[in-house]
C-alpha cells in the first residue's frame, strides 16, 4: 500500500503529534494520578471530574474551550505568545495540545489504578528504614506502577492518533501543518474520487491503533512478569 506525499505527511504528523502529546502529558498525568490515589483534599472530587471531563464532552466542545483559552486572544494563549513566543492555535503544537487533553483521562486512570494496587505497607517499610519520600517513590512505587504507566501511555498515544473533533476545531485542517490522519480522511470523504484514499488511510489508522493496543497489552504483561521474577 503506497502512500502519496500528502498522505505520508499526514501520517508522520499524526505520529509526531501523538508522541509529543504523550511525552508532555505523562509527568502531569503521573502527578495528578498520585494526588487522586494517595491524598485527600478539598476539591478532590472536582479535580477527578475535570480530569475525566474530555471523555464525556463532545470533542468539538473541548476544542472550542481550547481555542478560547489557548488561542491568540485567549488569556493563556495570549500570555504564552507574548512572553514565550509559543503559539498553539492553527499550529501543530495546538494539535498536540488537543490530543494530550483528549488522551489525558486514559493516562491518569491507568496510572491511578496501578497506584491503588500498590501495597502501601512496602512504602511504609521503606520509610521506616529511613528512606526519604522521593527515594521511596523512585525505588518502590515507580517500578511497581511501570506497567500501568506504559499501558496508559500507549492508550493515550492511540487516542491521540485518532483524535479529530477537538483538533479540527482548535487548529483547523491545514495540510502539512495540522492535517493529521483523521483530518485527512475527513478531507478525502468530502471530495469527488477521494473514497479510495479515505479507505486507504482508514485501514492505516486502524492498523496503527490496533498495534498500539496490542503493544500496550504485551509490554505491560512482560514488564509485570519480569518484575515478578526479580
Amino acid at each position: 500500500m503506497s502512500l502519496t506525499d500528502e498522505e505520508l505527511t499526514a501520517l508522520l504528523l499524526s505520529l509526531k503529534v501523538a508522541g509529543v502529546a504523550v511525552v508532555f502529558s505523562l509527568p502531569v498525568g503521573l502527578a495528578v494520578a498520585w494526588l487522586l490515589s494517595r491524598r485527600d483534599f478539598p476539591g478532590k472530587t472536582v479535580l477527578n471530574g475535570l480530569v475525566h471531563l474530555p471523555l464525556i464532552l463532545p470533542p468539538v466542545v473541548t476544542g472550542y474551550l481550547l481555542l478560547l483559552s489557548f488561542g491568540r486572544k485567549g488569556l493563556i494563549g495570549g500570555f504564552l505568545e507574548q512572553s514565550l513566543g509559543l503559539v498553539f492555535s492553527f499550529r501543530w503544537t495546538g494539535a498536540a495540545l488537543a490530543a494530550a487533553v483528549m488522551g489525558f483521562p486514559l493516562l491518569v486512570r491507568s496510572i491511578r489504578l496501578s497506584l491503588d494496587a500498590v501495597d502501601v505497607r512496602l512504602e511504609d517499610a521503606a520509610s521506616t528504614l529511613g528512606a526519604s519520600p522521593v527515594r521511596v517513590f523512585l525505588t518502590i512505587t515507580l517500578p511497581l506502577i511501570l506497567p500501568g504507566m506504559l499501558a496508559g501511555s500507549i492508550l493515550a498515544f492511540a487516542k491521540a492518533m485518532g483524535e479529530f473533533g477537538a483538533t479540527i476545531t482548535f487548529v483547523s485542517n491545514i495540510p502539512g501543518e495540522t492535517q493529521t490522519l483523521a483530518s485527512a480522511i475527513y478531507t478525502y470523504t468530502q471530495v469527488p474520487g477521494g473514497d479510495l484514499a479515505a479507505m486507504r488511510l482508514t485501514l492505516l489508522s486502524i492498523a496503527v491503533s490496533l498495534l498500539a493496543l496490542i503493544a500496550s497489552e504485551v509490554f505491560a504483561r512482560r514488564l509485570a512478569a519480569r518484575m515478578g521474577t526479580t
